[in-house]
């Protein structure tokens, strides 16, 4: 399989994590990260129902990570994500030596890896994490316009 359906691929896997939290009405941010081919972790938003503001998709999938290699050091890992992480998510990416990030949509309001602000590109850290945007763009944006058409929705009715 060619490098394009690869990324499409793992990025579906990623759609399939957000769309679960879709389902539990978070913010539908799905990550998985991948080593030598295969999954290794799995991850989507748990927020609001953990009550927890570190439960993004991205810090989930990563102690997956490190539990499933026994390690913090994500060497050779790469994520990907379907919105651009935060700055706290970007910062984890670094500490967790993740080697690249593929990111689905962009996030204007809080986005790290280029919107706002480029913690991954832009600062001399001890750790460069590579970015690739745009990858199922219009699937993910898609699925966060919806969820929140509906959340307004629920709210009005409520």
């Amino acid at each position: 399989m060619n490098v394009i359906n690869n990324k499409e691929k793992f990025m579906k896997e990623a759609l399939k994590q957000a769309k679960k939290a879709y389902d539990k009405l978070e913010v539908p941010v799905g990550a998985i990260i991948v080593k030598d081919g295969k999954i290794i972790a799995k991850a989507y938003n748990q927020k609001e129902c953990k009550n927890d503001t570190t439960n993004h998709a991205e810090i989930l999938a990563i102690k997956k990570a490190s539990k499933k290699l026994n390690s913090w050091r994500l060497i050779d890992c790469d994520m990907y994500v379907t919105l651009e992480p935060c700055s706290m998510c970007a910062g984890a990416l670094i500490q967790s030596r993740i080697r690249k990030v593929y990111i689905g949509a962009l996030d204007e309001k809080t986005g790290a890896c280029g919107s706002v602000l480029n913690l991954l590109e832009d600062y001399k850290f001890n750790h460069k994490v590579e970015i690739e945007t745009g990858v199922l763009k219009d699937e993910c944006e898609n699925l966060l316009k919806d969820f929140f058409k509906t959340l307004r929705n629920l709210k009005k009715k409520g």
